[in-house]
């Protein structure tokens, strides 16, 4: 059984940094790729890193060069790390992982989205 949970959310001004961390049990803990995607409205969600299992990133443009995505294998943790936050960046925060039968060929940031698994989302929000 797969399990995601992230934490890590919190409210913090424009500047400033966070670190959101996801938990990660179950077949997950092999998935060849792993990221994060943000729900932004309703019915709009946006990938915004991905890692594959070389260690491998990509980014969406608008969090190239402040968020950077890292994972401990021995601890089986994803993280965010997202630093010169903006009041654009306030969201829900969900880590995701690919499904056996995903069958992407590459691990990118906007596909996230559509990974078959993901966590509950932690709140993120940033002041002006």
């Amino acid at each position: 059984q797969v399990q995601l949970m992230e934490s890590g959310g919190g409210s913090v001004q424009s500047g400033g940094s966070l670190r959101l961390s996801c938990a990660v049990s179950g077949s997950a803990q092999s998935a060849s790729c792993m990221g994060w995607f943000r729900r932004v409205q309703v019915n709009l969600r946006e990938g915004i890193a991905s890692i594959n299992s070389d260690g491998g990133t990509d980014y969406a443009n608008s969090v190239k060069g402040r968020f950077t995505v890292s994972q401990d294998n021995a601890k089986n943790i994803l993280y965010l790390q997202m630093n010169n936050l903006t009041a654009e960046d306030t969201a829900m925060y969900y880590c995701a992982s690919v499904g056996s039968g995903d069958g992407f060929s590459e691990c990118r940031a906007y596909k996230v989205p559509r990974f078959t698994y993901s966590g509950q989302g932690a709140q993120v929000t940033v002041s002006s």
